[in-house]
């Protein structure tokens, strides 16, 4: 669900360089002219040189450029139309400044005054016209009840209760307000009148956050007396990986990247935990789709054999479904290819001093769950590949922290090892490509950490052809 929200904010990425080569195209249709210089016939030769090609390729790597410069692709949420109009005029036509110093530069004779000025206008309105569209239909899914955030206000002054006001007030925005965190105070009278909710203090607050969905803290304290508190809730949910808005006041987190937004009158701080913010995720998800779809029409008839197979092997069903802890600890159906007898989960009390990993997770190298063909799947991590599925729905990726089980989730024991929830869970990741079962539990913990914090696209595509080798080897599987 997380993901499918980020991407309905930031899908227009990849469309605003079609939207801009479209452009491209109409300038020069509507400033091409019988009378003009350049016949149609002289355009496509133009086309096909391969100085040209280059041209255009710089051009679409630039224009990607200013655009990510000027924060287009960043959550707008919060934002108004107007805020994000005037962005995209800077974008635009800083775009355009560039593409004409680059046409003196290299000569293009068909960038004329009349292509300019076509190239402009017809950009920005396309662009413009999807982010309309965009914002409709954010609109109607949010009023609908879906791309719904859930949002802790922290302090319950005038400030706080005014931005509270105010978000409730457009349900467009997809808030849900969970309730405030505070202590008594000489307001809190005041507070109550309000009809709001305190939902937990100070002191309780890291144990609420353990146990209840909250998406996004909104910090409303002030700063000057509240410093001290402020600053331990910053710690407190980067260690869970909870995303952090402050109104208009500084700190300096271990982990979170700062930006900043703005919400009519409001100045908001917003410290992402971790290197994966609202660009990798699109990035991330779009890769998962690309890649998990055609994988999985292509290992069909495959799936068939190895759900005949198991059938063979003995009774019950060929897939194994749990519940798993996803991302900002929303649970999710989770599938395997059933490697263990009917019941096993059962049995994991009769077993569990056998475990020979410590902390949150249960390991046995020669599990007596399993069954004869299950040991072969596991072996050779085929008994993973439905996940692919899980990648393909978007509750998972293809790589990122592996997805716990809710009994290994319940006996965590640090919270900075809940922050591995920020990001989704997927099939591989640094912990598998680097002794999977062989390394402890808290390497594993601090293998997750690192990839949350040092993420970038590079990483994940080393992690996965990483994981080919690994996976034949049979290294560490259990």
């Amino acid at each position: 669900m997380q993901i499918r929200r980020k991407i309905l904010i930031d899908s227009l990425k990849g469309i605003d360089l079609i939207l801009l080569g479209l452009a491209f195209s109409l300038s020069v249709a509507i400033a091409y002219t019988p009378s003009g210089n350049i016949s149609f016939s002289d355009f496509f030769a133009i086309r096909v040189k391969v100085e040209n090609i280059i041209f255009v390729s710089a051009m679409v790597i630039l224009w990607h450029s200013i655009f990510s410069f000027f924060q287009i692709y960043e959550s707008r949420r919060l934002s108004t139309l107007k805020d994000e109009c005037l962005d995209l005029l800077k974008a635009m036509s800083l775009a355009t400044f560039v593409l004409v110093t680059a046409s003196v530069i290299f000569n293009v004779e068909i960038i004329t005054q009349g292509f300019v000025l076509a190239f402009w206008s017809s950009g920005l309105i396309l662009i413009v016209g999807s982010r309309l569209v965009l914002r409709f239909a954010l609109k109607q899914a949010r009023l609908n009840g879906r791309n719904i955030r859930n949002i802790l206000i922290a302090g319950t002054n005038p400030r706080a209760i005014q931005f509270a006001r105010d978000i409730q007030a457009k349900p467009e925005l997809g808030y849900n307000l969970v309730g405030f965190l505070d202590e008594p105070w000489a307001g809190t009278d005041h507070f109550k009148q309000t009809g709001n909710a305190i939902v937990s203090d100070f002191k309780n607050f890291q144990s609420f956050l353990r146990c209840f969905i909250i998406d996004e803290v909104m910090i409303a304290l002030p700063v000057k007396s509240y410093y001290a508190q402020a600053a331990q809730i910053v710690e407190q949910c980067e260690e869970q990986g909870v995303l952090i808005r402050v109104l208009g006041n500084m700190f300096s987190p271990k982990f979170a990247h700062e930006r900043v937004e703005h919400f009519g009158t409001h100045s908001l701080l917003t410290l992402q935990p971790g290197a994966l913010g609202d660009q990798a995720f699109f990035f991330k998800r779009i890769i998962d789709i690309l890649v998990s779809l055609p994988i999985l029409l292509m290992l069909l008839p495959f799936f068939v054999l190895i759900a005949i197979a198991i059938k063979i092997s003995g009774k019950g069903p060929i897939f194994f479904a749990q519940n798993r802890i996803g991302r900002n600890k929303r649970q999710f159906r989770l599938f395997k290819f059933r490697t263990m007898v009917p019941g096993a989960e059962k049995m994991l009390k009769d077993i569990e001093h056998l475990n020979e990993v410590e902390g949150a997770a249960f390991k046995i190298e020669d599990d007596p769950r399993l069954t004869s063909i299950g040991r072969l799947l596991r072996k050779t991590s085929i008994d993973e590949l439905p996940q692919l599925w899980n990648v393909l729905k978007g509750d998972m990726s293809l790589v990122g922290p592996r997805p716990l089980p809710i009994r290994d989730f319940e006996e965590f024991t640090e919270d900075w090892h809940r922050r591995r929830f920020s990001v989704p869970p997927g099939i591989t990741c640094l912990w598998q490509v680097n002794g999977r079962s062989r390394l402890s539990f808290e390497k594993w913990m601090e293998l997750d950490m690192q990839y949350i914090d040092q993420w970038t696209l590079w990483l994940d595509l080393k992690i996965l052809l990483k994981t080919i080798p690994v996976v034949l080897r049979g290294t560490g599987a259990a």
